[in-house]
């Protein structure tokens, strides 16, 4: 059967190669970017099965105007794909108000404006699933990523709470979580200005493996992407799909290591209730 999915940050990455994968089985799509002409070659090739609007998920009134528009234009939308973001690389201290703000405004509140967006119409319609990829930064946390995995983190529990309130309308979620992996992640970072206090500190160490290229990069972005459409096409995909070895034992080591201090304070957490 023939699906329509809404994809936004498309111009590069994971979001570009997504809709390419999906055109070539034969899918519709409606691809959003913040430039016009990076997808001028797909849309020669693939015509009527691929729709592309422009704009950028930071402005609140465009996202909800495109995504009616785009609901309007092709009758059903069966998989929304909130994908738009990037990375913003520094130490706390070393960013500024203005990148903070960006950084919010793209990742967290553009994703958050997406979903709310896309509800009314895939509750009308009976249903539907949206895919917000985060990244192994929704679980755990590296130094000098501190304002991206706020991002990320935030999704992810706006994303948990909103799966529960719409589940009653036939509307589910796939959090999809990969390492490291093989897009223009890297290329794309908004780099704060390096303080030369944090140069003999975890963010410095960081920093260095970055600017070397000695970052370990498991992920293989086809294989990613594939992962990917098995779990939106699936009947009954996970709330979180972690993609990448290194993903995955990450996430447990982080999990095991705050299961376990949790289970050491059992004793006082308890502690504070009130005796009935």
């Amino acid at each position: 059967m023939v699906k329509t999915w809404f994809i936004t940050g498309t111009s590069s990455g994971l979001g570009r190669l997504l809709a390419e994968r999906l055109l070539q089985r034969g899918d519709r799509v409606v691809a959003t970017l913040r430039h016009e002409g990076a997808l001028d070659e797909l849309k020669q090739r693939y015509e009527d099965r691929l729709h592309v609007l422009t704009f950028d998920v930071t402005d609140i009134r465009a996202v909800h105007s495109n995504i009616t528009a785009a609901f309007e234009a092709m009758g059903r939308i069966d998989v929304v794909v909130n994908n738009a973001g990037y990375g913003l690389f520094g130490a706390a201290e070393e960013v500024t108000d203005e990148q903070i703000d960006r950084q919010i405004a793209t990742n967290l509140t553009g994703s958050i404006q997406v979903i709310r967006a896309t509800l009314p119409h895939l509750r009308r319609q009976g249903g539907g699933r949206i895919v917000q990829v985060s990244s192994e930064g929704g679980q755990i946390a590296y130094p000098n990523f501190s304002l991206y995995h706020a991002t990320k983190w935030g999704i992810e529990g706006f994303v948990e709470s909103v799966a529960k309130e719409v589940r009653p309308f036939g509307i589910d979620f796939v959090i999809v979580e990969p390492g490291p992996t093989s897009t223009q992640f890297g290329a794309g970072l908004d780099h704060a200005v390096p303080m030369p206090e944090y140069d003999d500190t975890p963010a410095g160490d960081v920093r260095r493996a970055i600017a070397s290229n000695s970052f370990a990069i498991r992920g293989d972005a086809g294989k990613t992407v594939n992962a990917m459409i098995v779990a939106a096409d699936s009947a009954h995909p996970p709330l979180r799909l972690t993609l990448g070895g290194g993903a995955c034992d990450s996430i447990r080591a982080a999990l095991a290591e705050r299961l376990k201090v949790l289970e050491a304070q059992k004793d006082i957490a308890f502690s504070v209730d009130s005796i009935s």
